[in-house]
């Protein structure tokens, strides 16, 4: 059975294992979740579930999100998330999933999630290109450097690395090690860094490349 919850990110911290080496941890909230849809191939030519996360009140929710909640007469939920399974069988409507259902300690996870935003940035911060010389009268520092040939071919190429938006990215961070899941507390903390600010949603599968 393929395993996923929805979390949200705590924070980060570090514990110590049996032999007393530190290990940087990321501390997810997650679920419970519960599951509002079933999509089978009869009805969707597919077959996945839909889960929500974290209670919130009606009236910040739009009609087509109010809809999914009066049809399967269950609290409105903030977060929806389709997963893919390969059968759909093995859950109904209503059901509540918790972490300790899904994960244990020592499992692989992709954690997915979008990144910090940065705003608008030049092409070192953003690319990590190097500056210009920063000696008097060079009058040349932190630019984006040639932008292409002259006379020909008389344009910029396409993909070339110039100042924008950067962050607020959806990333997937892969084969992370469950370190340790928290039953009580519906924590699960994964060794290393996951994507977005303290607060982020998070996309919690097990990992697809584990081997």
């Amino acid at each position: 059975m393929k395993k996923f919850i929805l979390g949200k990110k705590i924070g980060m911290t570090q514990i110590f294992d049996e032999n007393g080496v530190a290990v940087p941890v990321t501390v997810i909230e997650a679920g419970p979740v519960v599951v509002v849809q079933k999509k089978t191939i009869e009805n969707d030519g597919y077959t996945a579930v839909k889960v929500g996360f974290e209670k919130v009140e009606e009236r910040k929710l739009n009609k087509p999100q109010k809809g999914v909640f009066v049809k399967s007469k269950l609290p409105f939920l903030k977060h929806l998330k389709e997963f893919r399974v390969e059968n759909a069988d093995g859950f109904e409507i209503g059901q509540e999933i918790k972490v300790s259902d899904m994960f244990q300690a020592g499992d692989r996870v992709d954690v997915s999630g979008t990144s910090k935003g940065k705003g608008f940035q030049g092409t070192i911060k953003r690319y990590g290109q190097s500056g210009g010389p920063e000696t008097h009268g060079s009058m040349y520092h932190r630019r984006v450097g040639s932008m292409s040939a002259n006379t020909n071919p008389a344009r910029v190429f396409k993909g070339k690395k110039l100042p924008g938006h950067m962050g607020m990215q959806r990333v997937t961070v892969l084969n992370l090690d469950v370190v340790k899941v928290d039953e009580e507390r519906n924590l699960i903390l994964v060794k290393g860094s996951v994507p977005g600010p303290k607060g982020a949603v998070l996309e919690i599968r097990d990992s697809v490349k584990v081997g």
